[in-house]
């Protein structure tokens, strides 16, 4: 049955979600976090000049950050198949979302309470908020196949992205604000974890009032629900493999994914690190990113009504290699700005437009949080070895051998995209 696209007030609820959460995103994982952290477990402070001691062991701290943040999202990996499963089967995922939401927000709030002796606090509110953004993200993600027509989901994927964009702009301002009318103080930073985990909330009641609880259906009670996740997910993995476009998709996604989201997450930790920028030029440099990320999410989309998803992925992929090389020979502020424009301009758009394509490429099926739960799995375990990767080579060298690591992945992802590409032109034909 061809799915109609719903109602305004369902879509427009749905894309709030992206308001509400994208805070964390850009606020607590690329800007306030890692300034914060970087100021209280850099080597300026003499309790952690000769690093972090952890297990037994001592870490830089932005290794041991990278490295708690990949546990959060291997976590992740390894639980949302089986809730997206249960999720299906029960037809509840609305409540699996708001749980998710629930962590996440609390732990963002709870940041409130890190300093320097409580660092351990600290990572693990940081990685329960990932936790909980990516696992909420899982559901959410899983209900654009059922709101929207195939034709209108690169427009209202985009326009989810393009809302949280400009929500976090907003929530990043605020945070400025305060940082400018608090000046050297660490209170500002702490007080935007707070509000953070406040907006994520309450803006998210507004989604959770919208979107639709999917109807129970009548399935085989024999079995316990987490039997009946794995047979949903055993189902799934069959469909997947006879699927040859989607499979490649996946593969490519799998692979430039952990280049994509690994920039994301640690460009700051570089910006601090490698050029000494201060608190309030990081702020600009964050805000910057997500302005040109809502023009990159618009622009790809109508470049893919236009030439094709994958024909414009694989453009994207080859401007993430650029930003990749160039970021290891820049030296100056200004350079770092300008790959700050390029990473936003990509960022935005590769992330909207691979959700839609993937949502284009499925079968259709009433188990789509069963089907998203793949996606997003792929996304997480790319991130967790984009992220260790990426600590253990800094660990070992420096950041910018990090960071120049990462073009093997964009070049892999790359070569899975033009297969994928050279199938989906086989099959028109």
């Amino acid at each position: 049955m061809q799915i109609q696209t719903a109602s305004k007030k369902i879509i427009n609820g749905w894309a709030m979600y992206d308001w509400a959460n994208s805070v964390y995103n850009l606020v607590i994982t690329t800007t306030f976090f890692p300034a914060y952290y970087a100021a209280v477990t850099g080597t300026q402070n003499e309790q952690f000049k000769n690093g972090i001691k952890f297990l037994g062991r001592t870490f830089v701290n932005t290794e041991l950050k990278d490295y708690v943040l990949a546990l959060g999202f291997l976590l992740v990996a390894i639980f949302s198949p089986i809730l997206s499963s249960i999720a299906d089967y029960k037809g509840n995922k609305k409540n699996f979302m708001r749980f998710f939401c629930y962590v996440g927000a609390a732990s963002c709030a709870i940041m409130f309470f890190f300093d320097s002796n409580h660092v351990t606090l600290g990572l693990m509110c940081f990685m329960f908020a990932g936790i909980g953004f990516y696992g909420s993200q899982v559901f959410y993600n899983s209900y654009l196949p059922e709101i929207a027509a195939e034709k209108d989901i690169d427009r209202i994927s985009a326009k989810g992205y393009t809302l949280g964009y400009i929500g976090s702009v907003i929530m990043q301002m605020v945070g400025f604000g305060l940082v400018v009318f608090m000046p050297n103080s660490s209170l500002p930073l702490k007080l935007t974890f707070l509000l953070v985990g406040i907006w994520w909330v309450c803006f998210a009641q507004i989604t959770f009032k919208a979107l639709p609880n999917k109807a129970i259906e009548q399935k085989d009670d024999k079995q316990n629900i987490l039997a009946n996740g794995f047979i949903e997910l055993k189902k799934v993995w069959f469909q997947l493999k006879q699927m040859p476009i989607l499979k490649r998709f996946l593969s490519a996604f799998f692979f430039y994914s952990m280049g994509v989201q690994t920039v994301m997450l640690v460009a700051i930790d570089f910006g601090i690190k490698e050029l000494k920028l201060a608190n309030d030029k990081l702020i600009i440099t964050a805000i910057i990113i997500q302005l040109v990320a809502i023009v990159g999410a618009l622009l790809m989309s109508k470049l893919s009504s236009k030439f094709g998803n994958i024909k414009v992925l694989l453009f994207t992929v080859l401007l993430w290699i650029a930003v990749c090389i160039a970021g290891y020979f820049i030296t100056t502020e200004i350079h770092f700005y300008i790959i700050a424009s390029l990473v936003g301009l990509v960022m935005g758009g590769i992330q909207s437009l691979s959700r839609s394509t993937y949502a284009k490429l499925m079968p259709e099926t009433k188990d789509t949080a069963s089907f998203f739960s793949f996606y997003d799995v792929t996304e997480k375990l790319a991130i967790v070895i984009g992220l260790f990767t990426f600590g253990f080579i800094e660990g070992m060298s420096s950041i910018r051998e990090s960071i120049l690591s990462l073009v093997i992945f964009f070049v892999i992802g790359f070569v899975f995209l033009l297969f994928a590409n050279a199938k989906q032109k086989a099959m028109q034909q």
